[in-house]
């Protein structure tokens, strides 16, 4: 790669659903925090480093949680707070760079090549980052720098919490080759065992290994894994706005089949989106809703001649083009609805979810529309495209020729 050496930043705030609830609430401050989920399959959804000191993990069942914690606070959700934690520090984020690339409501990627000379270098701004989302959010985060994404978002795990690290691309080998290979992306727990078995337990050992060794164990993967394990990485990071889509869905506690909860969770899901867009400055003419139903019994022949029932998911999903971009949480709930309406679904309904695509600059889209539309009263707009999109592009006609501007 020419010119200067890349310079990548991976910011993660820390445990930060718990933090969230610490910092809203001084009574929980110093003390284990584990937010759960509700039901009969409630999970650690994110332990304090309180509770982490009694083995809670993220992911643990809750009734484990509170047999390792049991004088832990245990606290539902509260995903608007951490939504909005979450706007506030991407808004901050976005001043220091314009190429950032969301991982999860927590922590993203930075690419701040351009950047670190403005301030100060790659340290400096760091440490500055760090210090603006404290002052503005209340929450600590953890900021390591690094060539490349890869070495980033494991120099960020070592310096958890709190931590501010730059590794410079002569100090990769050394800080790479004592870890393990599970540490390592696409590492997961069965390729784990099989590199162990092998006799490859550290990145160093995984680097130093032969093609042919590799080959055999995970086939075409071979070239990549040995690479990473080197702490090469040429991914670039990928920005929101280079983004071809922006959705947002979830899994029902239990299956659902209530038209009032289906059409509040499309609202919800529509507004989550329309305030990324808005972040993100972009529109979108393509509205999709997207749905898992619950499980269904299919036939097929067992090997013994007879039929067997075989669990499947089905999945649903239907898109309609508007006439114009938009962002408009309400304009896009209300075709998420109608599109719901029209698939005709009479099947409990396991995750649903709302997506616009085919994306544009907001500022674009702007200056698509005619040149006084800024000057129509608030909410106009949004209203005239949602009988567009019902009735049609021609349900609505212009008056005569746009005035100039002034």
């Amino acid at each position: 790669m020419s010119g200067s050496p890349r310079l990548i930043a991976h910011a993660d705030l820390d445990a930060f659903y718990a933090s969230v609830e610490q910092r809203d609430a001084p009574r929980l401050r110093g003390r284990p925090v584990i937010v759960v989920g509700a039901g009969r399959r409630a999970v650690v959804l994110a332990a304090s480093y309180e509770a982490r000191q009694f083995g809670v993990r993220s992911a643990m069942p809750a009734y484990r949680a509170r047999q390792l914690c049991p004088r832990g606070s245990f606290i539902p959700p509260h995903p608007d707070r951490y939504a909005a934690a979450s706007r506030a520090v991407h808004a901050v984020l976005r001043g220091y760079s314009q190429q950032i690339e969301p991982l999860a409501l927590d922590e993203a990627f930075l690419d701040i090549t351009p950047s670190a000379a403005l301030h100060g270098g790659a340290e400096a701004l760091a440490r500055s980052l760090k210090q603006r989302v404290l002052e503005r959010t209340g929450l600590t985060m953890t900021v390591a720098v690094g060539p490349n994404k890869l070495v980033a978002k494991l120099a960020c795990g070592l310096a958890k919490p709190d931590g501010c690290v730059v590794i410079r691309p002569e100090q990769v080998e050394a800080l790479l080759a004592p870890l393990p290979v599970r540490r390592l992306w696409g590492v997961g727990p069965v390729l784990e065992r099989q590199l162990r078995s092998a006799g490859l337990e550290t990145l160093a050992e995984l680097a130093s290994a032969s093609t042919e060794q590799l080959r055999a164990l995970v086939g075409d993967r071979a070239h990549e894994l040995r690479e990473r394990a080197r702490g090469r990485d040429e991914r670039p990071v990928v920005s929101d706005r280079d983004s071809k889509s922006c959705g947002h869905e979830a899994t029902f506690e239990q299956d659902e089949l209530r038209p009032a909860r289906l059409r509040a969770a499309l609202r919800e899901h529509a507004v989550e989106v329309a305030t990324r867009l808005r972040e993100a400055a972009l529109r979108g003419r393509v509205i999709t809703v997207k749905a898992k139903l619950a499980r269904r019994r299919q036939e097929r022949p067992a090997r013994s001649g007879a039929q067997e029932l075989e669990p499947v998911h089905v999945l649903v999903s239907r898109s309609r083009t508007l006439g114009r971009a938009t962002d408009d949480p309400e304009l896009i709930a209300t075709v998420a609805w109608e599109l719901w309406e029209a698939a005709g679904v009479r099947e409990p309904v396991r995750l649903l979810g709302v997506s616009v695509s085919q994306l544009c600059a907001a500022r674009q889209a702007q200056l698509e529309l005619f040149r006084v539309t800024e000057r129509r009263r608030p909410g106009v707009e949004p209203t005239l495209e949602r009988i567009r999109a019902r009735y049609g592009e021609g349900a609505i006609q212009g008056g005569g020729a746009p005035r100039p501007e002034r």
